[in-house]
């Protein structure tokens, strides 16, 4: 599916020209925030960007989707097929083993290429707690490791959000279906129920699912921290994968 940034507000989520209907008063200072927020995830990069500015507090953290796998990324966009570490979650599998700038020489014993690196046959994968061997190149130095598979969890600070996405398109931003359901809000948290709907890569075909995202604020009225559940299985069964163990 497309990878759409102002769905990372759904690690955020966005409105524009939506029916929106909400359990709390109109006055509600939260709620409108919450409205706020997600209307300029979708509206464009600029208002994305002055929406984390004005109504995220400094101290402010968007919360990741935890998954089971090592905790690090790598541009699988180079066009030379390699493979080079790019950042390493702190506490994730991979921070004990990995440093920024190493890089994969082969995996399980297949040899990294750009004819084997997406396709399939240079697999990570495994089941939790599952041993993964390795050959990384670290400067002129080629070292055998193993990375043993677990929960990553992590966070994105505010300034950390805000410097990613003034680096990123800002000619491929927000969803191409979004509606706000609800907002309910009590306290300091808010909940927002929406949907998005992206084209897939592949099949182009329409692949939807619901998000709800959690917003809590401190006594100033700002957030300090984003966080959301999606349909994760039901998005991979639209686009024709299956899970199996």
């Amino acid at each position: 599916m497309t990878s759409r940034i102002g769905a990372v507000l759904v690690l955020s989520a966005t409105l524009v020209g939506v029916s929106a209907c909400s359990n709390l008063e109109a006055g509600s200072s939260n709620v409108e925030t919450v409205e706020a927020w997600l209307a300029a995830g979708q509206a464009g990069q600029e208002e994305t960007i002055s929406a984390v500015e004005e109504y995220m507090a400094d101290d402010g953290l968007f919360y990741r989707p935890r998954y089971v796998g090592f905790g690090f990324t790598y541009d699988n966009t180079d066009e030379s097929g390699k493979m080079v570490v790019e950042t390493i979650v702190p506490g994730g599998p991979a921070s004990t083993v990995l440093q920024v700038g190493d890089e994969f020489m082969s995996v399980r014993g297949v040899e990294v290429s750009i004819d084997n690196r997406d396709s399939g046959k240079l697999s990570f994968r495994g089941a939790p707690g599952e041993e993964v061997s390795a050959v990384i190149k670290r400067g002129d130095e080629l070292m055998d490791i193993a990375v043993t598979r677990g929960t990553v969890e992590s966070t994105i600070s505010k300034s950390d959000m805000i410097e990613w996405m003034s680096s990123a398109d800002g000619d491929d931003w927000g969803d191409d279906s979004f509606t706000l359901h609800e907002v309910v809000a009590s306290g300091d948290v808010a909940y927002a129920w929406t949907t998005i709907a992206n084209a897939d890569d592949v099949t182009g075909k329409t692949v939807e699912t619901h998000v709800v995202t959690r917003f809590r604020f401190n006594e100033d009225g700002k957030v300090v921290a984003v966080s959301n559940l999606r349909e994760s299985r039901f998005i991979l069964e639209q686009q024709g994968f299956s899970i199996t163990r």
